[in-house]
């Protein structure tokens, strides 16, 4: 369809743009897709001329050629515009059907407008209806596809920021590191553990590693075997491995798995795998007595 079928849509966004932005602002709200909970009038406001204004760059400048496809070319502004603000709007928690929504409802206001102008003129009024609800259309699958890719991309960060918090490396004394471990330990955490680890031994020239397995609600045999490859990694790195936490229920467990820790040593405690550790690296933790007391301080 050439060009010129939208000849009277571009008009009307060059002509009142100020009117087509106030209605599709107002039947954003009454579509409850503004989200004025999360965006000041200001805000909402200045994202939406933005958007309108890409929108209308790029239906002037296309050809009959690309059907509305927002990756060509003259459609650059608008993916860059619509980047920025989905960046934005994600991360203060529009849902990509709220932002699909939004930018349906442009309809509205735009339809509206070609019906006053082209009430005399029915075939070309559905023509420009068509064609215009076509673009608006491809407008917003395109942006429920990038609020999406954004949405996974913010979720994928989240895990990777908790992975890091949930498998922390601390330095317990000098050459001596321990890993607390809270929650499951499926495959893809131990591998993060391991690397962490392994890293953690070189940069702290290590020689004992506390696993403390206290906070692990459930060792069936993959957390065994995860567990155990940790410990056999350590070792090849230098270092020995001690295993704490190690409560009766889990030691139960591990024999009925016919799990065998082989050379890791293991503990019920943090406290005494500490102790164990210190004497390895050649410190021994002893009380300090206050004479003229006769205390401990």
């Amino acid at each position: 369809m050439p060009p010129s079928a939208l000849e009277n849509v571009l008009d009307i966004l060059k002509t009142d743009q100020d009117g087509v932005l106030a209605g599709w602002i107002e039947v954003a709200d009454e579509e409850g897709v503004k989200r004025s909970d999360l965006f000041s009038e200001r805000e909402g406001r200045e994202q939406a001329a933005s958007l309108l204004k890409a929108f209308r760059n790029g239906i002037s400048e296309r050809t009959d050629k690309d059907d509305f496809d927002i990756q060509a070319e003259h459609w650059a502004d608008l993916r860059g515009v619509l980047g920025e603000i989905t960046h934005e709007r994600v991360e203060r928690g529009v849902q990509p059907s709220e932002m699909a929504g939004f930018v349906l409802a442009l309809k509205g206001p735009l339809f509206s407008r070609l019906k006053e102008r082209l009430a005399k003129k029915p075939e070309q009024l559905v023509e420009e209806i068509l064609i215009a609800s076509k673009a608006i259309d491809a407008f917003a699958i395109y942006t429920n596809e990038v609020f999406i890719a954004e949405r996974e991309a913010v979720i994928e960060r989240q895990r990777e920021e908790m992975m890091e918090l949930s498998t922390p490396v601390v330095e317990l004394w000098s050459k001596v590191l321990t890993l607390p471990l809270i929650g499951t330990l499926d495959s893809l955490r131990a591998q993060e553990v391991m690397e962490n680890l392994l890293q953690a031994i070189v940069h702290y020239q290590a020689e004992v590693v506390i696993l403390d397995i206290t906070g692990v609600q459930t060792v069936d045999t993959q957390v065994a075997q995860h567990l155990i490859r940790t410990a056999a990694a350590v070792r090849l790195m230098g270092a020995k491995c001690i295993i704490s936490g190690i409560s009766p229920k889990i030691a139960q467990t591990m024999v009925q798995l016919g799990v065998d820790v082989g050379e890791v040593r293991t503990r019920s405690t943090i406290r005494t795998a500490l102790t164990d550790a210190l004497l390895t690296v050649g410190y021994a933790i002893t009380p300090i007595k206050n004479h003229q007391e006769g205390t401990l301080v």
